[in-house]
């Protein structure tokens, strides 16, 4: 019985895993593949690879002015540029601390839109979804929490990020490190990390404890979760992703679950 057959006890009504390697295959999957999700935070990652893109065609750039005074994209992408998680009240100065926000992706948004005149689900559908034939997702309404999308979709997006043809694997490389770092923060569900490791728009696992993927993920890993009971993880040593899709919204059940899972997942692929 396949490890993925797990995710049948968590506390959802559907759920689905999907593991792909580093050729872009399809090494183990469990549920229905074809299901449409609501994915939460996990949209963060298709926003930031499509912010990616919108930087190497340099309809925008890293050092433009953005958000709140003396913010960049940089700062809004990288979680540093002082704003509330979910509102536009400034908690701390630019570039002090790792503060997690919504509003932060929402004025990315913003200012693509300003900059080219395209709005980011259509910039988004038009640079990422479409080249990548994930016709099954979409961002409905916030780049920072709306996307809708399938195990199936997102597979293919994760080989992407394991195998970069949309942008250049440098550019990649570059937005899944550390920047602005030593910087603290809180990690949502998990508490307060120092470190609190992100790339541009990419959670990076690092030496955080406790951790939603497993103590064995190297500190390369990266990925996202979202509060709807999902998440993406990328492991660029081993080669391997993983994305696994529920209906049950996070809590105390995942922080229990999806660390041993993905430890599990992890193991069995790489003993």
């Amino acid at each position: 019985m396949s490890i993925l057959s797990q995710i049948e006890q968590w506390p959802s009504e559907n759920a689905v895993c999907v593991v792909i390697d580093g050729q872009g295959s399809v090494v183990d999957q469990h549920g229905d593949t074809s299901r449409v999700y609501a994915l939460a935070s996990v949209t963060k990652l298709l926003s930031a690879y499509t912010f990616l893109v919108a930087l190497e065609e340099e309809a925008i750039s890293l050092d433009e002015p953005a958000g709140p005074e003396g913010s960049t994209v940089h700062h809004l992408l990288a979680h540093t540029a002082g704003y509330d998680f979910d509102s536009e009240t400034i908690r701390y100065a630019v570039g002090t601390k790792r503060g997690y926000s919504n509003t932060g992706f929402e004025k990315l948004a913003e200012h693509l839109e300003a900059q080219t005149g395209i709005s980011m689900a259509d910039y988004a559908r038009e640079a990422v979804f479409e080249p990548l034939g994930m016709t099954q997702t979409e961002i409905a309404g916030s780049c920072a929490k709306d996307g809708k999308s399938t195990a199936t979709d997102l597979a293919k997006f994760a080989s992407e990020l394991l195998n970069p043809t949309i942008v250049a694997k440098e550019t990649l490389d570059n937005a899944t490190h550390v920047h602005f770092e030593n910087l603290a923060g809180i990690l949502p569900g998990y508490g307060r990390q120092n470190p609190n490791d992100w790339g541009l728009g990419f959670e990076i696992r690092s030496t955080k404890n406790p951790h939603w993927t497993g103590a064995s993920h190297p500190a390369s890993t990266f990925g996202h979760f979202g509060q709807s009971g999902t998440f993406l993880w990328v492991d660029p040593e081993h080669r391997l992703a993983c994305v696994t899709l529920t209906d049950k919204n996070f809590g105390q059940w995942a922080v229990d679950a999806w660390a041993p899972f993905n430890e599990q997942v992890l193991r069995s692929l790489t003993a």
